[in-house]
């Protein structure tokens, strides 16, 4: 199993560069890292600013295709990957449930995605992707639809349920991204009372 983490944002919202903002006294984008590490064999950190990653213990790659987008990025991901099976998550998810993750490695085999479902709603950016979708992928983002979704509609998918979420990680915080500096602000305070 590879991570792939998607580092290539522009962080408009925010304003700044998402994965260096600190939690905790540590970059966003180490607390992933430290999440995936013991899990997954390799790690890509798939980035449009790849110096800034040249210190990290993992694969640096840009975006095959200058169509830019998570999709884009899932693509350049597994394009690079050795292993059938990826672990995708954003670089903006601290709080990355490394026991909700073995839970989903285990539901792998057989499916070319596994993703999680919250009130009908899909986690595409918490989610394992066979590296058999390239070609489905890059049909897609070659035909500029690029919305992630839209490849779920033609792989085999096994959505994990609530329920299955709850047992693994029940305050469902793996899901907690940062786009906004509201969005940081309440992260700094959710990560304060866990420490206290």
């Amino acid at each position: 199993m590879t991570g792939i983490v998607l580092s290539g944002g522009e962080s408009r919202r925010m304003g700044t560069d998402k994965a260096f903002l600190k939690l905790a006294g540590v970059p966003l984008i180490e607390h992933v890292l430290q999440a995936l590490r013991g899990i997954v064999d390799r790690i890509i950190i798939v980035t449009n600013s790849p110096t800034a990653y040249a210190s990290y213990d993992a694969l640096v790659v840009t975006d095959v295709f200058d169509k830019r987008g998570p999709l884009t990025g899932i693509y350049s991901g597994l394009l690079n990957s050795t292993d059938t099976y990826n672990f995708v998550a954003a670089c903006d998810m601290p709080f990355l449930n490394p026991r909700l993750i073995s839970y989903m490695t285990g539901l792998a085999d057989g499916h070319d995605i596994v993703a999680p479902k919250i009130k009908g709603l899909v986690e595409p950016l918490h989610a394992i992707y066979s590296k058999g979708l390239l070609p489905l992928i890059e049909n897609r983002i070659q035909r500029d639809a690029r919305r992630i979704q839209g490849i779920f509609f033609e792989a085999r998918v096994r959505y994990v349920t609530e329920e299955e979420l709850d047992c693994h990680d029940p305050g469902r915080r793996s899901f907690m991204n940062l786009n906004t500096q509201q969005e940081y602000k309440e992260a700094t305070c959710l990560d304060l009372e866990c420490r206290s």
